[in-house]
């Protein structure tokens, strides 16, 4: 891809900036986990985006007195094991970049999240909805209606390589209540202000 603004070839389409996003998931984290002093990174290496996440949230972490502990999961089974060395290795909260394997097993991250006493941020709303603690992530539904303006105008014609790759331009930040009260957090006042969901059942 030659540029964001003129991709070139046959690619376009839109961007959800995960690697932007890390950062801003890891800064409000520690608003709600003040004395986190160390923060497990779920990566699945064979996830494009992972790599480029992890570095995101080790640069963010060093600027707020963090210690990442990058720890990898490839499969369902490997989510146990993964939780036991963050446990074991006292971090204070999990950050989750999104990927097939986290969002298909979200009910289980939930729950292994909740019995190691693990707050933990995602990357897709999904994760929150299942139990997870938070979630900030671009609002697909506004993605999706604009991929399909993309669609049409390229079904009428215009080239994929004269349409700039987007950035998301909706975000949302959703906050499980019902987890933050199992774990023992207190949101805090401006972080709930700013919340687009507010789960408590």
């Amino acid at each position: 891809m030659a540029s964001l603004a003129r991709p070139g070839g046959n690619i376009t389409g839109l961007s959800m900036v995960l690697t932007e996003l890390v950062a801003k998931e890891l800064e409000m984290m520690k608003q709600v986990v003040p004395h986190m002093t160390r923060v497990g990174v779920l990566v699945t290496l064979t996830a494009p985006s992972h790599r480029p996440a992890l570095k995101a949230a080790e640069t963010t972490a060093r600027q707020l007195g963090i210690q990442v502990l990058p720890v990898a999961a490839q499969t369902v089974e490997d989510l146990d094991r993964a939780f036991d060395t963050m446990t074991r290795e006292r971090v204070g909260g999990v950050l989750v970049p999104g990927s097939a394997l986290t969002v298909s097993h979200r009910t289980r991250l939930a729950d292994l999240g909740l019995k190691h006493r693990l707050p933990s941020m995602y990357s897709v709303r999904e994760n929150v909805e299942a139990g997870g603690l938070m979630s900030y992530a671009p609002d697909l539904i506004d993605l999706t209606r604009r991929a399909a303006t993309y669609i049409d105008k390229i079904l009428k014609g215009t080239k994929p390589a004269d349409l700039p790759v987007e950035q998301a331009s909706k975000y949302e930040l959703v906050i499980n209540l019902k987890t933050a009260k199992a774990l023992g957090l207190v949101i805090p006042p401006s972080l709930l202000a700013r919340a687009d969901q507010v789960i408590e059942q």
